[in-house]
């Protein structure tokens, strides 16, 4: 039989997401992510210091950035460790004057052995969304590319949705459907992507870092949000602007073993630590006060409570 067409003439969040962001106009094929946004790696060159201490530690010599961005990252751990070997993973073209020792792709290796990390890079794997309507009913969500106006389409249990949303939904966020308007982020996209990712390192590590909730602190209207020009702005999948959404990471860690820990308990494991310098160095060697403070107020944000310090970081060994 044909397949029944949704009782909207819209696509799916998930199918007008991954147009805005990686279509052949899409936002990241067109923009450079830190004109827009901020993240830990824009905050201080101490975070690049972890990962490459990450890596040595584990004696990796190879480090591999998916969703790289501009190379910002790869740069800073060019410049910390040139003996590394370097690779960065991005939709879009090799940046112009991007240092010719860092590797650079559009596609995933097809194995690393070395550390993995991606960087604020599930939240921008599309998903499809679904919200609980006036009569307690769980529907998919449905969205106008160009205008951001929302429409509902079928319910989850209809047989043209795929069980595989029912089942996550059942298992990773359950739902009141006493509550309508509620919402559900589908993160079984984000899921696969890490699972790929993570299947791909034959010896190593893979590190995801990203905002995120477990199943005790799912956000009952979702988070679906945008960002432009560094600010918040409408949720509209038109490729002016960034999407995205918080990532379900325990779903993420149990899909690929491994363990979820706070960017605060990494980083300090990895010794960034934001204790402020003894005072009574400002007057005997006033220079190295201001420059251990400086580095101190760096590692304060990256561990700051409400902040990057909650951030999370799903971590797998491999091999």
């Amino acid at each position: 039989m044909p397949a029944v067409p949704p009782p909207t003439p819209d696509p799916s969040w998930k199918q007008a997401w991954d147009t805005a962001l990686y279509g052949p106009r899409g936002f990241f094929r067109r923009e450079s992510p830190a004109a827009h946004f901020r993240t830990s790696v824009h905050a201080s060159p101490l975070f690049a210091r972890a990962l490459v201490r990450m890596t040595r530690d584990a004696g990796l010599d190879t480090l591999v950035d998916i969703g790289a961005g501009r190379g910002e990252l790869l740069s800073q751990v060019r410049a910390l460790d040139p003996g590394l070997e370097l690779l960065g993973v991005e939709v879009a073209a090799r940046p112009a004057g991007l240092d010719p020792a860092i590797g650079w792709t559009t596609a995933l290796p097809e194995a690393v052995d070395g550390l993995v990390v991606a960087n604020e890079w599930l939240d921008d794997i599309p998903c499809h969304v679904a919200e609980v309507d006036p009569d307690g009913v769980l529907r998919m969500v449905h969205v106008d590319p160009a205008t951001g106006a929302e429409s509902l389409g079928f319910p989850l249990d209809h047989p043209s949705v795929s069980s595989a949303l029912r089942d996550w939904v059942q298992r990773w966020w359950p739902v009141d459907a006493g509550v309508p308007g509620a919402r559900v982020e589908v993160g079984s996209t984000r899921d696969t992507a890490w699972a790929d990712v993570v299947g791909r390192v034959t010896r190593g590590i893979a590190v995801a870092v990203d905002y995120g909730h477990t199943r005790a602190h799912r956000p009952l209207f979702g988070s679906l949000r945008s960002y432009r020009d560094g600010r918040e702005v409408e949720v509209v999948p038109d490729g002016s602007r960034d999407v995205t959404a918080d990532v379900a990471v325990d779903a993420v860690a149990a899909r690929v073993d491994g363990h979820v820990r706070t960017q605060r308990e990494a980083l300090r494991a990895l010794g960034v630590d934001g204790t402020r310098p003894d005072l009574g160095l400002a007057t005997t060697d006033p220079a190295t006060y201001v420059r251990r403070l400086a580095v101190a107020t760096e590692a304060a944000e990256l561990t700051a409570t409400g902040g990057l310090g909650d951030f999370h970081w799903v971590v797998s060994n491999r091999g």
